[in-house]
């Protein structure tokens, strides 16, 4: 069973694949949203660029931003856990709220604004794959605003059996795909948009600049990783000088055994 050199939940991949393929974004975006795909009027992707200068930069986000029929809506993968997410995806959700409202706007004119994670991590202790958070008075369970939702999509808690009628859990099924009999087997199912976008994750992972982008983003986190580690060996180095220092000065002065041991543990 080979796994996949790159999977649709590789931070280049994904966003090339989609800003390359605007139908199947729509698509997706349609399905993670609950909308019918036939009634989006306006579809436009905002930030199509995947500029070379964000490579090598700790913490770059390869999201995608998109204007859907006046909504704001953005649309990100997270791999890693690495803590804080729900406050990461709401200062996130802030920022793009805020940058909506041109100098002298009105308020009143701010778009709805949409945040769409798609985790590969357990993120709330449920068993609902599917999350979504809207502002809610606490008793009354009324809605403050309507401009504001944050979309959580935790891939570990998809049911392992594929459901060719469910589009959902068909896309990420597909964004959950580690080998190619995982492909395969969402090929099998015979609908028409997974073999579609299949084809296309084919065509990008060959593609020169994907390759040469993936290359430089793994080197970057090969250098992160080594960074972090060489802080960590430092920081363990200098804690232990300083231990040896403060047992030395107790020492000096004339504290015992007993009295040194319990002044260090506090």
């Amino acid at each position: 069973m080979a796994k996949l050199t790159y999977t649709f939940k590789t931070d280049t991949l994904f966003k090339m694949l989609f800003v390359q393929y605007p139908e199947l974004l729509k698509r997706l975006v349609s399905v993670l949203l609950g909308l019918q795909f036939e009634d989006i009027e306006h579809f436009v992707i905002i930030n199509t660029e995947l500029p070379p200068d964000i490579y090598g930069k700790k913490f770059c986000r390869l999201d995608i931003n998109m204007m859907v029929d006046g909504q704001q809506v953005n649309l990100e993968i997270q791999v890693r856990d690495e803590g804080d997410y729900p406050e990461r995806a709401l200062f996130h959700w802030s920022r793009l709220y805020a940058s909506a409202l041109p100098k002298g706007g009105e308020y009143r004119n701010l778009p709805r604004t949409v945040v769409l994670s798609i985790v590969n991590f357990d993120l709330f202790r449920c068993a609902e794959f599917h999350s979504e958070f809207r502002p809610l008075e606490v008793s009354r369970h009324e809605a403050l605003t309507d401009r504001m939702a944050l979309h959580f999509f935790e891939l570990t808690k998809l049911p392992e059996e594929l459901d060719s009628a469910n589009m959902l859990e068909l896309w990420l099924q597909l964004f959950n795909a580690e080998t190619e009999d995982d492909l395969r087997k969402i090929e099998a199912l015979g609908v028409p948009v997974m073999e579609q976008a299949i084809k296309a994750y084919k065509e990008v992972t060959v593609r020169p600049a994907f390759l040469e982008a993936a290359r430089i983003l793994e080197e970057a986190e090969h250098n992160e990783a080594s960074a972090l580690g060489n802080a960590e060996r430092r920081g363990r180095a200098e804690g232990r000088a300083v231990e040896r220092q403060e047992m030395l000065d107790l020492i000096s002065k004339g504290c015992t055994l007993e009295e040194i041991k319990r002044r260090l543990e506090n």
